[in-house]
């Protein structure tokens, strides 16, 4: 499996835990997407991307600091760790956190207006 073979690369698990996660992580993110997408369990959802979006930016980070020539592995195969990838994923993590609080927000204000019986 060439995503699984992408993770071992950055050098942080063993072997066994690199093609575990290559085979659950597709699926993690696909469930993600349709979740958002569809506005089901928005604050879980939104939360729980964020935090792999800040994983994955950890992980190349680390990668990158390192000096590791290694294919990033974000949208398919093909394109190598740097400043470029980086600072695409830093953007998307803004984006990914901004989704999150407005999540969280929109949820407390219509949590207010209800009216109790």
């Amino acid at each position: 499996m060439l995503f699984a073979m992408s993770i071992d690369a950055y050098q942080l698990l063993p072997e066994w835990a690199s093609l575990a996660l290559g085979r659950a992580l597709p699926w993690l993110e696909l469930v993600l997407g349709l979740l958002l997408a569809a506005g089901i369990g928005l604050r879980f959802a939104a939360a729980v991307a964020s935090v792999l979006m800040m994983a994955f930016l950890a992980v190349m980070l680390r990668a990158y600091l390192m000096g590791m020539k290694i294919d990033c592995a974000c949208f398919g195969l093909g394109e190598a760790v740097s400043a470029g990838t980086l600072a695409r994923d830093g953007l998307l993590l803004v984006l990914s956190v901004s989704v999150t609080g407005l999540a969280i927000r929109a949820k407390r204000s219509t949590g207010r207006n209800t009216i109790r019986s």
